[in-house]
């Protein structure tokens, strides 16, 4: 299987930055067709939904590549983290770390239940994560000490990660991605994009790829659509964990000159959050039956429907230039 770019690029991370190859790389990157790009830029899709093992995969599985190995390496036996009801990342993070002998527990939080919430509780109920039902923020926040204390392991407390697998070392899982669609880029797949849209909802993903961008050397934009009302997200937030894992790759060994990164590097829109997480909104149902009227990607209502809408707009509105422009597919389940 193929060494990460990040390893190729840097050496010096092969001793110092573990990664497990959690799936199949380069992903699908095709162009979506004349229903995406209604006489604005060219829109092409890079599906990550095809990322992982055959039932699951997606963004979550980028970063596990990268947290995995870490969790290992730090010791602890358990991973704990956090998520809502229907949480894609906590399904995904319980499928993969138990392949690699460590246990997960999971704090959940209440969202607008759904038919898809339904199954991935009835999925989370089977997995085998310890579930937390600690339905708020708030009391998620409070009984943090108490879920450290209650899932130590031979003397460990576990690993804790962030909803979406959001930290530093997360991050890392999208800029290798970058790397990946500028290998493509250099390829002849494509042209270098002018923007890469993709939903946000805990900001690993969209951190990752700015920071990889800019390694790779490309100068596409990234437009984040926040989905999740529950985390900052705002653009301070973004580059501000962008900058972290900028730190922890140079800590880890990777010659890696300053980006500079600042807010003026990415466009963060909440415009198509609709009520807030978790809940579907008439552009994202739109979205999702344009796309499938045209035998697009399947598209989730939370993150892809709301991406796929922002984008419709902004290249109807002409945002996009001449382009091209890239979809960034997140998908979880498939």
């Amino acid at each position: 299987m193929r060494a990460p770019y990040l390893h190729h690029r840097f050496p010096a991370l092969r001793d110092t930055l573990a990664h497990v190859p959690l799936g199949a790389g380069p992903t699908p990157l095709t162009p979506l067709g004349a229903w995406a790009s209604n006489g604005g830029a060219e829109v092409w899709l890079k599906d990550e939904g095809a990322f992982g093992d055959g039932d699951w995969g997606g963004n979550k599985v980028r970063k596990l590549e990268w947290l995995i190995p870490e969790a290992q390496r730090r010791g602890p036996r358990t991973i704990l983290s956090f998520g809502g009801l229907g949480t894609n990342w906590g399904y995904a993070l319980t499928r993969y770390a138990a392949a690699h002998g460590i246990d997960t527990a999971l704090a959940l939080v209440d969202q607008p239940v759904d038919d898809h919430v339904r199954a991935q509780l009835v999925r989370l109920r089977g997995s085998g994560a310890t579930l937390h039902h600690t339905r708020t923020k708030a009391r998620t926040a409070a009984c943090v000490p108490w879920l450290l204390v209650r899932h130590v392991s031979r003397g460990r407390l576990p690993y804790v990660l962030p909803a979406g697998g959001s930290s530093a070392v997360g991050a890392i899982g999208y800029v290798e991605t970058a790397l990946e669609l500028a290998a493509q880029v250099d390829a002849g797949t494509m042209p270098e994009p002018s923007h890469l849209v993709t939903a946000v909802g805990s900001g690993g993903t969209a951190a990752g790829l700015l920071l990889g961008l800019r390694i790779a050397g490309l100068r596409t934009r990234v437009v984040a659509v926040v989905v999740n009302d529950t985390l900052r997200l705002d653009a301070v937030a973004l580059v501000r964990l962008a900058r972290r894992a900028e730190r922890l790759l140079r800590q880890r060994g990777a010659d890696l000159p300053d980006q500079r990164l600042t807010v003026d590097d990415l466009d963060v829109t909440t415009d198509w959050l609709g009520p807030g997480y978790g809940h579907a909104t008439p552009e994202a149902e739109a979205a999702r039956a344009l796309a499938a009227a045209h035998e697009g990607p399947p598209l989730d209502p939370v993150y892809a429907g709301k991406a796929t809408a922002a984008l419709l707009a902004m290249n109807a509105a002409r945002r996009f230039g001449d382009g091209p422009v890239v979809l960034l597919q997140t998908n979880g389940p498939r």
